[in-house]
């Protein structure tokens, strides 16, 4: 596991701790082997930023891009007992074809204190999309949950502006009028005029593979929230990718046990629901989800990418201050996400039938 040793004046940490909801980054160097680069430091996250042990967005300032990235972020998974679950998610719908960060464990250090093992993941930003030789476009993220795709909020009230829950990565303000046009198109259109115009503005093929994606995982905040859009600007569609998975494999963001059968098979969202309305978009997805529970959503596939990511962590798991995991609780933690997958699976698959 690499180590990674951020170096900062203790003011400036302490500074960071007495207003843990700050975004203005402070200065400090990373040391990854015998490279050091000059960085803005900062903590991220909602829930996590109370937590004893906390994440962390770093922006690299000189030299401005290492390894192809501007940003990256330190993910402490505090109240995930695996440790795994955002990047079995996300290597997830990678292996399924939708777009997602890359991601691996480190060790960190700040100032020679060890904070324990961590999550880098790659940022979904221009760089993401350079890296994956993708047309450049516009990017914006779901940062709550009002980016349902809706007229109305979670409360269901009459939102004061179409872009509530979203805010722009990339690009500038006019790229929200597009994203107006596809909620738009969401809400008002009848069923004739969605079918002909929503594959102009939407890869519908991308989205569905998404949608399995988030179903199998069964993430609960992944409809409405824990999204980027993006759009590609050759085809001038959006696509859709995962952000924040840790919430996952039969268990919510707070580490509790959901139920393997908490999220419907057609999941939820207003743009879902228009969308599996029409026999051909329900007979993709039912294709879509039917090939990932056969190849990829499986007690064995998954065992064997459990067994190599918990390899890596055993090791280093006691140097972790901040965490109870060792070697036989982390293998017990493998035998509940392997019983989720079996329950899950097994619900999903008497699911497809009934959608047929």
């Amino acid at each position: 596991m690499q180590k990674y040793e951020i170096l900062i004046n203790p003011k400036l940490l302490n500074q960071l701790d007495k207003d843990i909801w700050t975004n203005e980054h402070v200065p400090a160097v990373l040391k990854i082997g015998t490279n050091h680069y000059s960085i803005g430091l900062v903590y991220r996250g909602n829930v996590i930023r109370k937590k004893k042990k906390k994440s962390y967005h770093i922006i690299f300032e000189k030299p401005y891009i290492v390894n192809g990235a501007h940003e990256i972020h330190l993910n402490a998974e505090f109240n995930d007992r695996s440790l795994s679950r955002n990047k079995l998610s996300l290597d997830f719908f990678d292996r399924i074809g939708v777009i997602s960060p890359n991601s691996t464990h480190v060790l960190l250090y700040i100032n020679g204190y060890c904070k324990g093992i961590y999550l880098e993941l790659e940022s979904f930003d221009q760089y993401l999309l350079q890296k994956r030789n993708v047309p450049l476009g516009p990017i914006i993220y779901a940062t709550n949950y009002h980016a349902n795709f809706s007229l109305l909020n979670p409360e269901k009230e009459l939102k004061t502006k179409l872009m509530e829950g979203y805010t722009i990565k990339y690009g500038d303000k006019k790229d929200f009028t597009n994203l107006e046009n596809l909620i738009a198109i969401t809400n008002t259109l009848n069923n004739e005029q969605f079918a002909q115009q929503i594959s102009h503005v939407l890869d519908v093929q991308q989205y569905l593979t998404w949608l399995a994606g988030v179903v199998c995982t069964q993430n609960f905040d992944g409809f409405i929230h824990n999204y980027a859009l993006y759009q590609n600007s050759k085809t001038g569609r959006y696509e859709i990718s995962p952000w924040d998975y840790d919430g996952t494999w039969g268990r919510d963001l707070h580490g509790k046990k959901l139920d393997y059968d908490y999220i419907p098979i057609t999941g939820y969202n207003t743009l879902t629901g228009r969308l599996l309305h029409f026999p051909d978009f329900m007979e993709k997805y039912r294709n879509i989800l039917s090939a990932a529970l056969d190849k990829e959503f499986t007690v064995e596939t998954q065992s064997e990418h459990i067994d190599d990511l918990f390899a890596t962590l055993k090791p280093y798991l006691h140097l972790d201050p901040y965490i109870k995991t060792n070697a036989e609780s982390l293998d017990r933690e493998k035998e509940f996400i392997l019983n989720f997958i079996q329950k899950r699976r097994t619900f999903l698959k008497q699911e497809l039938i009934k959608l047929s």
